[in-house]
């Protein structure tokens, strides 16, 4: 009957270190054979089979030396991540590969489904045209100004835009706020700059 010898392991997400406690083995008896899911070690009446290994390895990577007191068996993940376990009965993950595509293309594809949403909400700010000064008299001055508070005013929420519209019009276009936890208290003052005075001009 075989002995099963004691064994641990240690592990990052590209790689897994086992080390096989079989002292004094020889190099020559050893034997170590790698499948994409199961590990067999022999060592004349020691044996050691791991089937089915947690996740898929790459047997072409996958190596062993023997040493003094102990065999060192690196077995390289297909895919990356932590197993946390010798063995297990979970169906592989998909890796980048199998899917397609190699890891570089798959964070690209990923980043390329997130600037979709930036791409939609360009779009729908884009459609919102402002007013042209023959439309609406109050329109005038900086068009790319008048592009920044458009968009600013179109992210903002509820209570931002009805502070933005009251602190604007209540201070005669002079202070622009977005608390409106602060600005629904009172009045908001006409605050002209330094050195200016505000006039208010009659019809």
């Amino acid at each position: 009957m075989s002995k099963v010898p004691r064994h641990e392991f240690y592990e990052t997400d590209e790689k897994l270190t086992l080390s096989i406690f079989d002292k004094g083995a020889d190099p020559a008896q050893v034997v170590v054979k790698f499948e994409p899911r199961s590990l067999s070690y022999t060592n004349g009446d020691t044996a050691l089979t791991l089937q089915p290994l947690k996740g898929q390895i790459d047997t072409t990577k996958s190596d062993y030396s023997v040493g003094k007191v102990k065999v060192e068996v690196r077995l390289v993940k297909v895919a990356q991540g932590r197993w946390g376990a010798l063995e297990g009965d979970q169906p592989d993950l998909l890796t980048p590969s199998q899917a397609g595509y190699t890891t570089s293309e798959a964070v690209t594809s990923q980043r390329k489904k997130q600037k979709n949403w930036d791409g939609i909400t360009t779009k729908i700010l884009g459609s919102e045209k402002g007013k042209t000064s023959e439309e609406d008299p109050n329109v005038g001055g900086d068009s790319t100004v008048n592009e920044f508070f458009q968009k600013l005013f179109s992210d903002a929420d509820d209570d931002t835009r009805r502070a933005m519209m009251k602190s604007y019009q209540e201070s005669g276009g002079t202070t622009l706020s977005t608390n409106w936890e602060e600005v629904s208290k009172g009045r908001v003052e006409v605050k002209p700059p330094e050195g200016s005075e505000w006039k208010k001009w009659s019809a």
